[in-house]
């Protein structure tokens, strides 16, 4: 691949817990993870972005770091992840892997030592007296702790959030993307990018946390062909393009088009804000439909309200899963055929459901524990991959133990098995349509056509057009050969909810 290859890549994000289990205790591995590679190799993917692997008490999934020079145990070994890289990199697949430079854990060393060494507490937030702040998760964003102070934690109480005002934080970050980079990752996606400086008044978005992502691309620079990506929620598409600028980091996820309602005007208003506004810094968009912490497509786009928030899941709204079903499809390919590199989620190439009946003395997202069970968290889009068979685990793991969180029965039905069997599933559909935009899509711009109010139409430099029909009844097809569907066309037109591909007639 060029030293831009994350500028069209499709990148296929593994949340490990829940991808592949290699040794039968229910959890997924390192291990599982190596055993699906070749899978992973014929979807047709570029590249590999996993969630925290390092060792972590799990209080958040893993996204309360104790080590970042070393892999949870739970997962496999550091020779093994270094394993890992190695055959990724044979089978021509990148390696990113997160970075949470906002908080630690309680278990770290760092902290730890704060506990009883108050010299050591001005690496994290500690204060005598706390402010109003509430957590993302709910609750107080303060925890106090034996000798009277408190600290701060954004997230969870098991979340200290580090202080970045202190030189030595600056410099432990830029050892552990070196101590990474050495071992062959690819580069890095930051986890809440643009919490890391507190003022007395606000923690998101602060004018400093743009020099650490300065220091952060000269280290990504030194070592070649390496890309850092943003996690970064912010409502103003302008200021979330600073974060891209020249100097900065290579791309940030568009959380805009995620969680944008499936309506045309709405959705042609967003591609348009971000294809002009990522234009000036020369930074390519990404498009993303779902991810760990989100609704699954296919759930969301079967209610009556389309639109994604977390303040607001929506669980147990009515959804239509043959309507969902079918808008997932269209949404895929209208997504992947857009300027930039685009993001799969684990399972979005199965058309998985979310699962939003879990036992409540099952859940283990702190959002669940912390809201009192009134937000129902996110592990309802981290249950286990169906691999294959008829019960659970579906080929996950062994057996021996029972999954870490439960499968549906119903999943035997949806099993990467059956779908690679059944030419119209939306396993092959994905394959078809990565394996063409490989050839024909990704990085550059796009020509809108007028087809009007309630399609979504545009041409690629390649002369692939891609046609999105979201209103209510079929509309005729522009001049060109059909190259892939997301649905059957209706005596040559294109129904409702569904996508087409087409090429020049040439």
């Amino acid at each position: 691949m060029s030293q831009t290859w994350w500028r069209g890549a499709a990148i296929y994000q593994v949340y490990l817990r829940s991808f592949a289990d290699g040794n039968g205790d229910g959890i997924g591995d390192l291990a599982g993870l190596r055993s699906r590679l070749p899978y992973l190799k014929d979807l047709g993917i570029d590249a590999i972005w996993l969630n925290p692997w390092y060792p972590s008490p799990m209080a958040d999934g893993g996204y309360d770091v104790a080590d970042y020079r070393g892999i949870e145990p739970v997962f496999g070994t550091l020779a093994e992840a270094e394993t890992f890289i190695q055959e990724a990199h044979e089978l021509d697949i990148k390696v990113i892997i997160d970075v949470v430079p906002n908080h630690s854990s309680t278990a770290s060393a760092w902290f730890q030592e704060a506990l009883t060494d108050r010299e050591a507490r001005d690496r994290f937030w500690f204060r005598d007296e706390p402010n109003d702040w509430q957590s993302i998760f709910g609750g107080p964003a303060w925890t106090q702790v034996a000798d009277g102070q408190w600290y701060l934690h954004l997230f969870a109480p098991e979340q200290p959030d580090f202080n970045w005002d202190n030189p030595a934080v600056h410099r432990e970050f830029e050892d552990v993307l070196r101590f990474w980079f050495e071992r062959g990752v690819d580069g890095f996606r930051i986890d809440s990018a643009a919490l890391l400086f507190k003022s007395d008044t606000s923690y998101e978005d602060l004018d400093e946390v743009h020099e650490v992502y300065r220091r952060w691309r000269e280290v990504a620079d030194e070592y070649g062909d390496r890309v850092l990506i943003g996690e970064v929620w912010l409502p103003d598409q302008e200021r979330f393009t600073r974060y891209l600028r020249p100097d900065e980091l290579h791309t940030a996820f568009n959380f805009d088009f995620l969680a944008c309602p499936w309506e045309p005007a709405e959705l042609r208003r967003v591609i348009d804000l971000t294809l002009t506004t990522h234009a000036p810094v020369g930074a390519p968009p990404t498009w993303v439909l779902s991810n760990h912490d989100v609704t699954r497509p296919v759930t969301r786009y079967g209610r009556a309200d389309t639109t994604f928030a977390h303040g607001g899941r929506l669980h147990g709204m009515p959804s239509d899963p043959e309507l969902g079903h079918r808008r997932a499809r269209a949404a895929a390919l209208l997504a992947m055929a857009l300027p930039g590199s685009v993001y799969v989620y684990q399972g979005e190439e199965l058309g998985l459901p979310e699962v939003e009946d879990l036992p409540d003395e099952q859940r283990q997202d702190p959002m669940y524990h912390r809201s009192g069970g009134t937000n129902r968290g996110r592990d309802g889009c981290r249950v286990p991959l169906p691999w294959a068979g008829d019960e659970p685990p579906f080929g996950f793991g062994s057996g021996e133990a029972p999954t870490w969180l439960p499968q549906p029965e119903s999943w035997r039905k949806v099993t990467a098995e059956a779908q690679s069997a059944d030419l119209g599933s939306m396993l092959n559909l994905y394959r078809t349509a990565l394996a063409h935009r490989r050839d024909l899509l990704g990085d550059g711009t796009l020509t809108w056509l007028t087809m009007g109010p309630d399609v979504l139409a545009f041409t690629r430099e390649s002369g692939l057009t891609c046609v999105s029909n979201l209103g209510t009844a079929p509309v005729p097809l522009p001049p060109g050969r059909v190259l892939l569907t997301s649905g059957p066309l209706e005596d040559g037109a294109l129904p409702s909810d569904t996508t087409v591909w087409l090429t020049s007639l040439a």
